[in-house]
């Protein structure tokens, strides 16, 4: 009897296509969803940066010059962070911080992944873990003496 080769292989195509598109989806997944925290760090670190560099533009001789320049850099923290969507559940003065002392303006952005994993769903897959593996934190900090 001649064995047929179609009949040997059939289903070995679909076995090989679920192998494949684990990989491939889990390449892709993790392409989009670390895009996401990437681009809001770089814009924390920009927010931050920017609040330092307008808050210490301001006349020292200003009147309660310590509040004002607090004050101004949460106003440039709000503009530049205006953007993110309210369901990112970013809060001015909780996961963002200003601080005048000794001559120090800090700056500072504190954003708890788990609110990022409300928008993001989280995948566990086997092998590989979850995708996005993130930190506790997503952290911006600038800080100037002048």
């Amino acid at each position: 009897m001649k064995n047929s080769p179609p009949r040997q292989q059939k289903g070995a195509v679909a076995i090989e296509f679920a192998l494949v598109f684990v990989v491939f989806f889990a390449v892709f997944y993790g392409l989009v969803a670390y895009s996401l925290p990437l681009l809001l760090m770089q814009s924390f670190n920009q927010a931050t940066s920017e609040a330092v560099r307008r808050s210490v533009a301001m006349d020292p001789n200003t009147p309660n010059y310590s509040t004002a320049v607090v004050e101004r850099a949460y106003q440039v923290l709000d503009q530049q962070l205006s953007w993110v969507p309210a369901r990112f559940n970013l809060v001015q003065r909780v996961d963002t911080n200003a601080v005048y002392s000794a001559g120090t303006l800090r700056v500072s952005i504190t954003y708890p992944s788990a609110k990022l994993a409300q928008v993001i769903p989280l995948l566990v897959l086997p092998g590989i873990g979850t995708v996005p593996n993130l930190p506790v934190n997503l952290q911006a900090q600038s800080s100037l003496t002048f």
